[in-house]
């Protein structure tokens, strides 16, 4: 019997500072009644924070009192809740510009993003930047929540002006196919869990209404089967023969199915396998698909170690050195051509260079410019880089698990830069040899 994994929706808030992210949660929360008693006392305790005496709603998320004392949010606050429908896992991120990298974080597991406008200000280049960012990110459903209505008299015309902007620059963006536009106010509440009574133009669902139908089952990559290696688990159990000899190979199950008996590839050695038998806490299945956690046990004896990867015969991934990709720059000190990281992808890290800059994206109007002197923090561009070892890797678009990557900065640690791979030029053949820089 396959086990099916617990439907649970991941999204993110993103948008400009004071659109109202932070309350929206908040609302979500106190609304669909999934705050526990204590959590309501604390909001009221905390009420003399930001003065006026009432309950900020925003404060159940913005946990830094530099946060609550300026309004704004600054870290990534994640927050778990469920409805009779459905779980849910919301990523509340920054709309300072100055954050940019932190709602690239929270943003890049998302099913859904939440794109906040404020309907007094309309679009804004924030505004812009989040949507490009939740494209870029492969983010499969986008709602437009129209806020603040409230504030412009519950006007239909504005909210229907933002809608007309939105849809003027969203063709450029062709990856996001499933866009929603919600009328809100997050801080009285309407459209939000329960519709409003104050837009009776209005005739779609509430925000709460759509997340819980939304279609997300088809979000999973179920198409080529992609499995990195992450621990080789070795029990060595004298007490227990069934264990003593046991070598399996445990990881997610990074896109495709795979089924006892199927034929796989392990790479980079190319070595021909099968699948002997699927593990789990729960048991031993005939089959796994993505994104279940497994353990797979091989046919044959063969050398496989961390970062290598298990893949189908059929539908091959690329696996290059020489690489293309799209990264988000989050370092202050600008992305210049030559600088070496670890770069890590999937259950594998690597060194490698950054060897030129093709361009980099103006936010503003979506065009593709010269870098100049390199990509400075929060540009987002299209980059060249050279891995000491191939990598074992698909198009960000056709896999977001095996497609990303990110920078990491020798001596700090530091994670620099978020990347999205471009689709390699052709896929792995057989008799591809290895090479270093």
């Amino acid at each position: 019997m396959t086990s099916h994994p617990i439907e649970i929706l991941r999204f993110n808030t993103c948008g400009s500072v004071d659109d109202g992210k932070s309350t929206l949660i908040g609302r979500l929360l106190y609304d669909s009644k999934n705050l526990m008693e204590d959590q309501i006392e604390a909001l009221e305790r905390s009420a003399d924070i930001t003065g006026g005496g009432q309950i900020n709603l925003a404060n159940l998320t913005d946990g830094l009192r530099a946060e609550r004392e300026q309004g704004i949010t600054i870290d990534v606050a994640y927050r778990y809740f469920a409805t009779p429908r459905r779980k849910f896992i919301v990523a509340d991120t920054p709309g300072h510009v100055q954050y940019t990298r932190n709602m690239v974080t929270g943003a890049s597991t998302a099913n859904l993003s939440i794109v906040l406008v404020d309907a007094r200000q309309g679009v804004i280049e924030q505004s812009r930047r989040h949507t490009y960012l939740a494209a870029l990110l492969g983010i499969p459903h986008l709602l437009i929540a129209v806020n603040k209505m409230d504030l412009v008299d519950w006007s239909e015309d504005r909210f229907l002006e933002i809608r007309e902007e939105f849809e003027k620059f969203l063709p450029r963006l062709d990856v996001l196919q499933d866009v929603k536009f919600v009328p809100i106010s997050a801080l009285l509440g309407d459209n939000v869990v329960e519709p409003s009574q104050h837009m009776p133009w209005y005739q779609g669902p509430s925000l709460l209404g759509h997340l819980e139908t939304v279609h997300i089952a088809s979000d999973w990559n179920l198409g080529a089967l992609r499995f990195p290696v992450q621990w080789v688990n070795r029990p060595n159990n004298p007490r227990d023969p069934a264990l003593h000899d046991f070598r399996g190979l445990s990881g997610q199950v990074a896109g495709g199915i795979v089924r006892v008996g199927q034929k796989v590839l392990v790479l980079p050695s190319g070595i021909e396998t099968s699948i002997q038998s699927i593990h789990t806490d729960d048991g031993l299945l005939q089959e796994a698909f993505c994104p279940q956690s497994v353990t797979l046990l091989l046919k044959d004896d063969i050398d496989v170690s961390r970062g290598d990867a298990i893949v189908g015969t059929d539908d091959l991934p690329g696996m290059a050195a020489n690489l293309r990709a799209r990264v988000c720059w989050m370092h202050p000190k600008p992305l210049q051509p030559g600088r070496k990281f670890f770069l890590k992808h999937a259950t594998r890290t690597v060194q490698a260079m950054v060897t030129s800059i093709d361009h980099r994206v103006n936010i503003s109007t979506y065009d593709e410019e010269p870098a100049g002197e390199g990509l400075a923090l929060n540009q987002i561009g299209e980059v060249r880089i050279k891995t000491a070892s191939p990598l074992v890797y698909d198009g960000y678009r056709q896999n977001r698990l095996t497609g990303a990557f990110i920078l990491i900065e020798p001596g700090t640690n530091q994670t620099v830069a978020a990347g999205m791979l471009e689709a390699p030029a052709e896929a792995y053949k057989p008799e591809y040899t290895d090479f270093v820089i």
